[in-house]
């Protein structure tokens, strides 16, 4: 019987979630070489050929896919260990600080409290919810999601997954004013802008409007105030897929566009190793985020 390297096979199950070896590098935070090698030595252990490239893509063979699952059981294994080893999750208490963009902590982490509340009820969780980056070094949170790869000393980042950004407004806002063929078809004063207007000006002339800073009628710092002048049909604006697609009656205008592509960190500073409150929070929420994640490329096809 051959004995799988988790490793080679976690890259597997990376590479078939993503559909790109790119991507599935990214992911998990290797070089796509190092990516290509795992999977290549996966292949030659099982002795059977797990992706076809058609095109630019990677497509699971049938063989392939009826490994996926049992792969996917894998990862849910290994977690399962570490959180056993961090100890019984009811014997583990305290107070666990999470940082998280305004978006993310109003639309993305109650769903993951509620398996944390449910897995570990004697800890509590403290949401810090700021689009600024906290100092976890001084203590200002044990655990953050972060959009920036963490260059500081002392602490620990894991890339757990690879979000996109797409254009979204209500359907009321397109029954009023038509579906735009192109994001130059949006008046300027349509937008719903981010403080930084000019930055985010910038970013809407590259993709084909002509706009300037003085354009926008409403903007706001804060993420979760922009989109909800969008779900009320007040303009367009640029959403993470994941939490859009949590939303009723917003519809994606244009599918076809390349999207803005970030990165999401899980970063948490090296009591990490030693606290096991903290450990079961952290590996609850990289699980959680792969999996929303993942639901949400999904559900876009």
């Amino acid at each position: 019987m051959t004995n799988i390297d988790w490793n080679r096979a976690r890259a597997f199950l990376a590479t078939a979630e993503t559909g790109s070896l790119s991507a599935a590098a990214r992911e998990l935070g290797l070089t796509q070489p190092t990516l290509s090698r795992q999977v290549a030595q996966l292949e030659a252990d099982l002795g059977v050929t797990l992706f076809e490239r058609v095109g630019k893509k990677l497509v699971l063979t049938e063989t392939g896919e009826s490994l996926l699952e049992h792969v996917r059981a894998m990862g849910e294994a290994a977690l399962a260990m570490r959180v056993a080893a961090s100890g019984r999750a009811e014997e583990v208490a305290g107070r666990v600080s999470i940082s998280a963009t305004d978006t993310y902590a109003a639309y993305i982490l109650p769903e993951i409290m509620e398996r944390i509340r449910r897995e570990a009820p004697q800890i509590t969780i403290a949401v810090i919810s700021s689009d600024s980056l906290s100092d976890l070094r001084r203590r200002e949170a044990d655990i953050a999601i972060r959009h920036v790869r963490p260059q500081e000393d002392g602490l620990i980042g894991r890339l757990v997954c690879e979000s996109t950004a797409h254009f979204y407004a209500s359907e009321s806002w397109v029954a009023a004013h038509g579906h735009p063929g192109a994001v130059s078809g949006i008046a300027p004063h349509e937008f719903v802008g981010y403080e930084d207007a000019e930055r985010f000006a910038a970013f809407l002339r590259g993709v084909g409007a002509e706009i300037g800073a003085e354009d926008f009628r409403l903007v706001s710092k804060n993420s979760v105030v922009i989109w909800e002048l969008v779900r009320r049909g007040q303009g367009v604006s640029l959403m993470s897929r994941e939490i859009a697609e949590r939303a009723s009656g917003i519809v994606e205008l244009f599918p076809a566009l390349e999207a803005v592509r970030f990165p999401v960190w899980l970063v948490t500073h090296r009591e990490l190793r030693t606290s096991k409150r903290i450990r079961l929070v952290y590996d609850i929420l990289a699980q959680e985020l792969e999996r929303i994640t993942r639901e949400a490329r999904k559900t876009a096809g």
